[in-house]
């Protein structure tokens, strides 16, 4: 099969419609956990609302940035095989915006959220400083423009070599969007410009996103316990959030190779390449999560040691941070070891909802344990699971708003794929 012969496949087999019981579904989990935060925010239990929303924010904002970030990546590491994958993982590029409205809400319950509003920091001046409520939504929201910003650039140059191809044949609804994105359009210059911007914008990008994420896990994680040090959490946050990005993106390709019989673009050596990464990451998140344990362990410094204790030795936390960590590392590490189960859509799929409900219990052993301290039972109950299936409703609605506008696998960049490896094979000489 040539390149061209393959981006008409694609082509062919995208014109099946998405799922119709999917954006109802999407609204109905958007609106239950709107109205059950709603109800407990003004009526019954502010502080609970609001520390559910909190961890909520973190966890969706970072899967989502985690999966703009496997184009980035696979860009700046020219990985060809997962080109077909991109555009699944740009989708959620969709969200970035949304996120950023929510955190501007949550200036709304910061006083529910931050104990150092309630209880200011007097001690050293420079955390007293640092440890402002505006200051601290002024330069979290600086930053996550400028990260957001350069996801939906980079973004906006995959899918504009798409328009310029498909305008044509476009719904009437969408090609106001299409003519836009491909006005003034030369395929001879910037088919060749959108590759090299993409190339030069990646590295870039990965280094924006290590610092901006570093930022807001600092401020929007340690800062619940003002006192407790951590210089690894940063690296740990925005690596957990780039292995929530590849959790759900194997999901995702699951789904969109069975819903459009991808089999012949998306191969099981495409499977088992992203199986490798969902697994090398599962262990490095385990790495990450020794040495941060190990550092605070020996030191025994009474600011560092109160952080784990309260998670470790408290029964009401004890319980749910083990649960954490089998979830993350010990049954996704066992699970996807073998080259079967990534090969395999039903164990892969299996493995990955596992992993990404252990990452959403990572936030939560990160973020409310410093916020309650102590409670007579652990606060994990219907109403953490409504708001955060509303969550998941809004993600879900910003993804779906995405696909219907824009192929799910780019034609584009699999035809491009295609007469790469084509001119590699033309090229090798198997006598030198």
């Amino acid at each position: 099969m040539t390149a061209q012969e393959k981006r008409d496949l694609v082509l062919r087999k995208l014109t099946r419609p998405l799922p119709t019981w999917a954006r109802p579904l999407f609204t109905a989990c958007a609106v239950l956990g709107g109205l059950t935060f709603l109800v407990l925010a003004l009526k019954v239990d502010p502080d609970r609302a609001w520390r559910i929303y909190h961890l909520n924010w973190l966890y969706w904002t970072g899967l989502a940035m985690g999966g703009v970030m496997f184009g980035a990546v696979t860009t700046a590491a020219k990985g060809r095989w997962g080109v077909p994958l991109r555009r699944m993982s740009e989708g959620s590029v969709a969200f970035l915006p949304v996120a950023f409205v929510l955190f501007l809400v949550s200036w709304l319950g910061r006083a529910h959220i931050f104990p150092w509003i309630a209880h200011p920091i007097a001690e050293p001046a420079v955390k007293a400083f640092w440890l402002r409520d505006w200051f601290v939504y002024a330069r979290d929201g600086a930053a996550m423009l400028v990260l957001f910003a350069m996801g939906l650039r980079f973004t906006w140059w995959s899918v504009r070599q798409d328009a310029a191809l498909l305008k044509a044949g476009v719904p009437d609804k969408y090609r106001p969007l299409y003519d836009r994105l491909a006005r003034g359009w030369d395929e001879a210059r910037d088919g060749v410009r959108a590759g090299e911007t993409r190339a030069t914008m990646a590295p870039v990008m990965i280094l924006v996103y290590a610092v901006v994420m570093s930022l807001l896990a600092f401020d929007l994680i340690m800062s619940l316990a003002p006192f407790w040090i951590s210089n690894l959490l940063g690296g740990f946050f925005f690596m957990g959030a780039w292995l929530q990005g590849l959790m759900m993106l194997a999901l995702l390709m699951l789904f969109f190779r069975r819903h459009y019989q991808l089999e012949d673009v998306i191969t099981e050596a495409t499977m088992h390449d992203l199986g490798k990464l969902c697994f090398g990451f599962t262990v490095f998140w385990a790495y990450l999560f020794f040495s941060q344990f190990l550092v605070i362990w020996y030191g025994n410094m009474p600011e560092e040691t109160s952080f784990l204790f309260l998670r470790m030795a408290s029964p009401e936390w004890r319980g749910v941070s083990t649960a954490m960590l089998v979830l993350v590392f010990l049954v996704p590490f066992w699970g996807l070891i073998g080259v079967k189960p990534k090969r395999t859509p039903a164990i892969f799929a299996t493995f990955a909802i596992i992993s990404l409900l252990g990452l959403w219990l990572d936030r939560f052993v990160l973020t409310v344990p410093s916020i309650v301290q102590r409670a007579p039972s652990l606060p994990l109950g219907w109403q953490e699971l409504l708001i955060t299936i509303g969550f998941f409703g809004l993600w879900g609605l910003a993804y779906l708003w995405f696909a219907e506008r824009f192929p799910i696998v780019s034609p584009t960049l699999v035809q491009y794929q295609g007469e790469r490896r084509m001119h590699a094979h033309a090229s090798f000489d198997p006598g030198r």
